[in-house]
């Protein structure tokens, strides 16, 4: 039986950077007439090291976000809620434009301006395998919202709340640790893997 290392890689990562510098000062793709005022792809004014902990990585992440709920209104599949005060935060990375456009949307209808896309200039391929070795315990996190008191809540928002740490558990499952093989990849060579190209063991 093969090991992971073993199969052949079927996809490699796609840089969303250039496409979050590239929109700036343009037309938001998703607004009428709404100019993308900020450069998503910097640092988040509060740092790096005050992200919030559930925030996968890869280049963008949150700090302290407003808690009015508007991040999934934009970016559903990008975008979760931490239950205590509502803050907003990455749990999956943009593969493509489209997702780059809701991610950026979320990050403009923040007003704090609480995103950052520095994160490749931060994370090391020994931080991501750490990253994932400790995923229990934003496994143990997201059971506990999606089927907590958020779940049968009557509040439309909070039932949403709910559905984005479900999706949280499903991207952990399925996903996540294909996409951080790839972005390991990309931190320790700069560029993305080649077809047949081993990727970096994650661990257990």
């Amino acid at each position: 039986m093969s090991r992971p290392s073993d199969i052949l890689r079927t996809m490699t990562y796609w840089d969303p950077i250039p496409t979050t510098r590239a929109m700036v000062g343009k037309p938001h793709p998703l607004w009428r007439g709404g100019l993308v005022r900020h450069d998503w792809s910097g640092p988040e004014p509060e740092g790096w090291a005050s992200r919030d902990w559930r925030s996968v990585p890869g280049p963008f992440y949150t700090t302290n976000t407003d808690n009015c709920l508007t991040g999934r209104q934009c970016a559903p599949h990008q975008v979760a809620y931490e239950d205590e005060y509502c803050s907003e935060f990455v749990y999956r990375q943009p593969v493509r434009a489209g997702e780059v456009h809701e991610l950026t949307c979320a990050a403009e209808c923040d007003p704090f301006g609480a995103y950052g896309g520095d994160g490749d200039s931060h994370w090391t391929p020994e931080l991501v395998q750490h990253w994932w070795r400790e995923r229990d315990r934003v496994r143990e996190w997201a059971l506990r919202v999606g089927y907590g008191e958020c779940a049968t809540s009557e509040v439309a928002a909070l039932q949403d709340a709910a559905a984005g740490a479900r999706a949280y558990v499903a991207h952990l499952d399925q996903g996540l640790g294909q996409y951080l093989r790839d972005y390991a990849f990309w931190l320790a060579e700069g560029r993305p893997a080649a077809m047949g190209e081993r990727l970096p063991e994650l661990g257990p």
